[in-house]
């Protein structure tokens, strides 16, 4: 195009003018290449991959049976866990083995840098159902209120070089403990929210005893690469694996089989650079969830989600595949989410905020998504979901390409888009998405440059610019 437009130049123009045509042009194509690739994305995956750096260990090995550690599923190990860490901490790092065995565990398991907690085949860590095994507190985060709770079963605190690796299982033993709380937590839940809404100093949101906030199952709180590889995690009291404020996580070949109430399979909360890959998740709630803090607790930090990669996994979960939100108060971008198969869901995507949040959600790309089942929509939006303040601090969601999405049936529908006049929903491509049986097709309302290519619901081919629905329209299908 240069070349030619150059040949179309009189012989006598000045070089003043040849400069501004030279410099025009290439800034028409420096911006052509700019809003190609940020439309695409996908270009982007293999620098964050670059990014991500993998915890490497020194070759020493710390047995916990060394310890004191006797595989019988009676003897408390906790004692012998702990001390293996702490030598292969003060020694500079490697692997704490678990050998095969049952080993019960009164208390949390907290990581140092450096240290590896490896369970070989046929290791089980079995955890105490006692809450107060999980005493003293430790800073933590709740729903995205930071706090001092309960230990999460496996913790890390500022540390850099961790791991948990191998083919065994960690059992949570939550069925009968933590995850009877539910009922039980809704003054505390409340309480923690006010807390944060005001402004409370973390030091002075002492909960633990008396307070029903079940803790996480494992959460390296702000730390660096992090390495989550193989093992197995059932039973969990809460958010499954609840990476928060970390840097370089990355998640491989974990199968997740925990049912009970919000056993989100990962929560990735306020990180940079995570891979999440070759992963099953059966799960309670949200096969993964992205987050970044609640209401003014999430402003006050101000930390982003970004650089998220998902792919190969599968995903059968109670609620939805892949969420973003609603605690997403500190924003979230760059979500990629790639070769996945999801059973039977709720939503297979599903995006929500409310006016409490703020925040923005942007820049989200997904591809090569099988569902068999969506209960409610294969692909929704909220921008106000649960209101529950009843502020206004209206939140952004933009830059969303979803394709290549296949669903055998939606019980409701096939795409719930709806955002409000204050927070629209904008820039939003779905391409190539086929829902072989939905109830309703569409439901979209204020939305901003909302486009479908090649979606086909019920064998319909769907209009490139859906009307919108009407306010009286936003409501479920009848016999839902």
């Amino acid at each position: 195009m240069l070349k030619a437009t150059l040949m179309n130049v009189p012989r006598k123009i000045s070089l003043y003018r040849l400069l501004i045509i030279l410099l025009f042009l290439g800034t028409m194509t420096a911006c052509g290449k700019l809003w190609q690739g940020g439309h695409t994305g996908w270009q982007q995956v293999p620098r964050i991959i670059e990014q991500i750096v993998v915890p490497q260990f020194p070759n020493r090995e710390y047995s916990i049976t060394d310890f004191g550690a006797v595989g019988d599923s009676l003897t408390n190990c906790h004692a012998a866990i702990r001390q293996a860490i702490q030598r292969c901490n003060a020694e500079g790092g490697g692997r704490v083995i678990v050998p095969a065995g049952v080993y019960l565990c009164n208390g949390p398991i907290h990581l140092k840098s450096n240290v590896n907690l490896h369970l070989t085949a046929g290791a089980r860590i079995v955890f105490s159902a006692n809450p107060d095994d999980y005493l003293p507190v430790v800073l933590t985060k709740w729903e995205g209120v930071e706090l001092f709770n309960y230990s999460p079963l496996i913790y890390a605190y500022q540390a850099t070089n961790i791991a948990i690796t191998g083919s065994g299982v960690l059992d949570g033993r939550a069925t009968n403990g933590f995850a009877t709380w539910k009922p039980k937590q809704q003054e505390s839940q409340k309480l923690l929210r006010d807390l944060g809404n005001q402004g409370m100093p973390i030091h002075e949101r002492v909960f633990g005893r008396g307070h029903y906030l079940r803790p996480s199952m494992i959460q390296p709180y702000s730390c660096k690469n992090v390495l989550i590889e193989g093992v197995t995690i059932i039973d969990s009291p809460f958010w499954v694996i609840h990476p928060t404020f970390c840097t370089n996580v990355t998640i491989r070949g974990v199968q997740v089989k925990s049912w009970n109430a919000n056993n989100d399979g990962c929560d990735p909360d306020g990180c940079v650079n995570v891979l999440i890959e070759k992963c099953v998740f059966n799960t309670g709630d949200d096969a993964v969830a992205i987050k970044s803090g609640r209401d003014q607790d999430g402003w006050r930090v101000g930390q982003a989600t970004e650089n998220v990669i998902i792919r190969k996994c599968v995903m059968n979960s109670k609620t939805n595949g892949l969420c973003i939100g609603s605690e997403m108060s500190g924003s979230v971008r760059n979500v990629f989410w790639e070769n996945c198969q999801m059973g039977e869901t709720s939503s297979a995507l599903y995006f929500k905020s409310n006016f409490d949040r703020g925040g923005v959600i942007e820049s989200v790309w997904a591809r090569d998504i099988t569902v068999r089942r969506a209960n409610y929509a294969v692909i929704r939006f909220e921008s106000n979901y649960k209101n529950e303040q009843n502020n206004f601090h209206p939140p952004k969601f933009r830059k969303f390409v979803i394709e290549d999405i296949r669903c055998q049936q939606s019980d409701a529908y096939g795409i719930y888009a709806v955002g409000t006049p204050e927070s629209k929903l904008e820039d939003v491509l779905l391409k190539n998405v086929i829902v072989e049986k939905a109830q309703k097709p569409l439901q979209i309302y204020q939305a901003s440059d909302f486009r479908l290519v090649n979606v086909r619901i019920n064998g319909e081919l769907q209009p490139t610019r859906p009307p919108m629905s009407e306010p009286a329209d936003l409501k479920l299908p009848t016999n839902w």
